[in-house]
């Protein structure tokens, strides 16, 4: 096997099973752009970080992953959870709902011109975040790309995963933030930012950003940056209802930080308790439950833009 050959690990189902369809298109535009490549179809939820991980340990120097955020952030972890240490860079064509990460990134939400720019594409290296968490009581760890939150935005998450999405990445955002609107209750948590003492607050949601934008669209980290070795973590305090609709705009707009109740932290090390309980999601995947753990490693990724 040539190490110049990719390998492209695609997601049928991403954007209500539109890649599946789009798929030869695709396909034939990436031959047509001088790739050589061979491709596996994911068969499941956790199915990309497998082939990811072993394409990688084969000796591919490249990966492209055909999808959306979750197609992204499985490849992703499947490259930090490889056994060697050779490079292996990650492309991306966005055929998701959410499409954070590509904007995030600057990639074109049009697959035609993302194949495109793989054929001579631009390297930048970013970093990553890791959290711990729990499950079904054990300690796990996953690696994030674009942002990790809990509170109110991985109850939307959560609900949003048993919505279908037809409709792209906001719609089905908005009809699981309105069902989660009517039952969901701030939570009281313990927040230590690095070696500081702990601090304790009432929160709507707690987001620990490394892109900029999550939940289809919103402008939740207007500071952040992939590469300034930080998390950016933006409390959402003890808003109330009527005051989350008033302001639901602003965070859309990126323009939610001069608000009183929004706070903005940047750090490397945040630790997240709370004698409630409250999911976890990074990238837009619910993973499970807290307390959580983040950590940053810097320049940890290389990506093909």
């Amino acid at each position: 096997m040539s190490k110049s050959l990719v390998k492209v690990i695609v997601n049928p189902t991403a954007g209500a099973n539109s890649t599946h369809r789009n798929w030869p298109g695709i396909s034939n535009l990436l031959k047509k752009v001088g790739l050589s490549f061979d491709y596996q179809f994911t068969e499941g939820r956790g199915h990309a970080i497998e082939l990811a991980k072993a394409a990688a340990e084969k000796g591919y120097q490249s990966l492209v992953a055909v999808g959306g955020d979750g197609t992204i952030h499985e490849v992703a972890n499947g490259l930090m959870q490889k056994g060697n240490t050779d490079p292996t860079s990650l492309g991306v064509i966005c055929t998701g709902t959410g499409s954070d990460l590509s904007r995030s990134l600057g990639i074109s939400h049009d697959y035609h011109q993302a194949c495109h720019n793989l054929a001579n594409p631009r390297e930048i290296t970013i970093d990553v975040g890791l959290v711990e968490y729990h499950n079904k009581g054990s300690t796990l760890q996953r690696y994030f790309v674009n942002s990790a939150g809990i509170g109110f935005d991985a109850t939307v998450v959560d609900a949003v995963e048993k919505l279908p999405k037809y409709f792209g990445g906001t719609i089905p955002y908005l009809t699981g933030l309105i069902r989660s609107f009517l039952f969901y209750r701030n939570k009281n948590v313990s927040y230590t930012i690095g070696d500081q003492p702990a601090h304790k607050a009432r929160i709507l949601s707690l987001v620990v950003a490394n892109g900029r934008y999550f939940g289809g669209g919103m402008h939740i980290a207007p500071e952040a940056k992939l590469d300034d070795n930080l998390l950016d973590m933006v409390i959402l305090g003890d808003f109330g209802k009527l005051e989350l609709i008033n302001n639901l705009k602003k965070v859309y707009s990126g323009t939610h930080l001069s608000l009183p109740k929004v706070k903005l932290i940047k750090g490397t090390r945040i630790a997240i308790e709370s004698a409630q309980k409250f999911l976890l999601h990074a990238d837009g995947e619910i993973l499970g439950e807290g307390p959580v753990a983040f950590s940053l490693l810097p320049k940890a990724l290389t990506l093909l833009v």
